[in-house]
């Protein structure tokens, strides 16, 4: 199944209003425009997808195993599976796959397809391989692991007895999406999987396929005639990278585009006292950080770390740059998440970072990078870490750059201070204490790429912490240990937590149903209806 042109399923006045630039036209009653910068998409291959905008498009067109309540995040259910059963041992899961199905090309989805995605992202190795490779999985051993023992079952095995939630909540993310087996193999290329292929096309089951990317510029998503729920009302959703905010709201006002998501406090406040504009808000797991990449030997000193969390005025930003957008979080854990701290012991003092600078050998500062993408709120937010900064004699060189650019060389460990987002892939506190505390191999080219090991930090005394939570049955005894890591990571890490995101979309007044999740992958687009 080969992507077509937009311009085969929706007419020419509809792509001059939804794709080229401001017109004169609302939007075309079956269609939903929204404006959002989509300049981080780098594939759309489930088993590479690791983009917060992806990874949302995933959301709305590929199935995974498992799905959970937006309103409850407590409450798992199946999706591809119907049910599952857990062996005497808890080393083992058995899973049954919905019968009656089908992707979007019309094949049929049996444990067949289910099983080729896990071991297919295994085998990839790509960068959300390790939410799946984390229960003893390898490319050696996962064929043996992950087995179909019938047209509609098969079985996980695991190398330990991992507390049953979590591995759910796992099986939840993007790389749990299950692909069309038989599709994909037709457009393998010299044993890779349909790697090349699937990185710009489709092969799922959701209730809208992916029909065309166009990168820097639309994603356009068709309704999926061949879904096995509630067929979504409208025809087709374009996602229209719109890098400025102001044009966001410009279009927005003017029917141009029906959902507006990068919308400043300025903007918003403005298109709050707009009758023709609602506000749609979720507050999400993400959080905006930056770190501080341990191969520079500056900022591997540990009083250079300290003195930087200090060199921030978190109030100050809040109450301007991320006023409606988020408040002040500095533990790794977002607020609502089993574990979570709440306390936030670092405020602006630029005396006491001096002191800091001064124990380790840098009374007058030093001059460094940071790696900055090119979108609001970051840019601004970077911009205010600088000025504090040089307060203390850090000299800070912002280097601009899209969303791909900037997490391309922060996964390669060339950065020196990266600034970014980062919202967790499933709704275990887990998720986070691997990727910020745990680095079990600090070699550039170790199989677990985690934010730790992207800022070369080692941690093997905090890793060792990590493995132990995920095998803890005890609820309470669990979340005193993701309490205890938290504080050392605030203490300790070259990572500063700065806020936690509340999401605002502004949305046209006659669209129905819009709704954000509390995650970044469940801002699902398949309710909506237009009137």
């Amino acid at each position: 199944m080969l992507m077509r042109s937009v311009r085969h399923f929706v007419s020419a006045a509809a792509v001059c209003a939804a794709l080229i630039g401001p017109a004169a036209a609302a939007t075309p009653a079956d269609t939903l425009v929204e404006a959002w910068q989509i300049d981080d998409i780098i594939s759309l291959d489930p088993a590479e997808i690791f983009e917060i905008s992806t990874t949302e498009i995933a959301g709305n067109t590929y199935e995974r195993l498992i799905g959970y309540d937006i309103h409850d995040v407590s409450k798992v259910f199946g999706v591809v599976a119907e049910d599952w059963t857990v062996s005497e041992d808890g080393k083992t899961i058995t899973f049954k796959i919905r019968e009656g199905r089908k992707f979007a090309s019309g094949n049929p989805i049996t444990a067949a397809d289910a099983v080729y995605s896990l071991q297919r992202a295994i085998i990839l190795d790509k960068s959300p391989a390790f939410i799946v490779s984390q229960f003893g999985l390898t490319k050696d051993n996962v064929k043996d692991k992950i087995k179909q023992t019938g047209d509609y079952t098969f079985t996980f095995e695991m190398d330990k007895a991992y507390a049953p939630s979590f591995v759910l909540y796992c099986l939840t993310s993007s790389v749990a999406s299950v692909v069309d087996k038989k599709l994909v193999e037709e457009h393998e290329a010299n044993g890779d999987l349909g790697y090349e292929w699937l990185k710009t096309h489709y092969a799922g089951s959701g209730p809208y396929s992916i029909r065309d990317w166009r990168a820097n510029e639309a994603v356009v998503l068709e309704r999926n005639p061949n879904y096995s729920g509630t067929a979504a009302p409208l025809a087709r959703v374009i996602y229209r990278h719109v890098p400025e905010t102001a044009t966001q709201r410009l279009l927005l006002e003017k029917g141009d585009i029906d959902v507006a998501r990068n919308l400043g406090p300025e903007q918003i406040a403005a298109v709050s006292a707009n009758p023709d504009v609602k506000l749609a808000q979720a507050a999400k797991g993400t959080l905006y950080y930056f770190s501080l990449n341990q191969k520079n030997p500056t900022l591997a000193k540990p009083e250079v770390r300290e003195a930087m969390k200090y060199l921030v005025d978190y109030q100050a930003i809040a109450d301007t740059i991320m006023k409606n957008l988020g408040e002040v979080h500095q533990a790794f854990l977002p607020k609502g998440f089993l574990g979570a701290v709440n306390d936030n012991p670092y405020s602006l003092d630029v005396e006491k970072a001096k002191a800091l600078l001064a124990k380790a050998g840098l009374p007058d500062g030093f001059t460094v990078t940071m790696d900055v993408r090119s979108t609001q709120p970051i840019t601004g937010i970077a911009e205010a870490v600088q000025g504090t900064l040089a307060k203390a004699g850090i000299k800070v060189e912002i280097i601009p750059g899209d969303g791909k650019q900037t997490l391309t060389k922060y996964r390669a460990r060339t950065h020196d201070i990266y600034i970014g987002v980062w919202g967790p892939d499933y709704q275990d506190p887990h998720t986070n204490a691997q990727t910020f505390a745990s680095n079990p191999d600090n070699k550039d080219d170790a199989a677990s790429k985690t934010l730790a090991w992207r800022n070369a930090w080692e941690t093997p005394e905090l890793g060792k912490q990590v493995d132990a939570a995920i095998l803890e049955r005890d609820g309470a005894k669990r979340a005193a240990l993701y309490e205890a890591m938290q504080k050392e990571v605030m203490a300790t890490s070259p990572f500063v937590v700065m806020f936690q995101q509340t999401e605002v979309a502004a949305v046209r007044a006659n669209v129905k149903g819009f709704e954000l999740g509390p995650s970044f992958d469940n801002n699902f687009v398949a309710p909506v209806s237009k009137e």
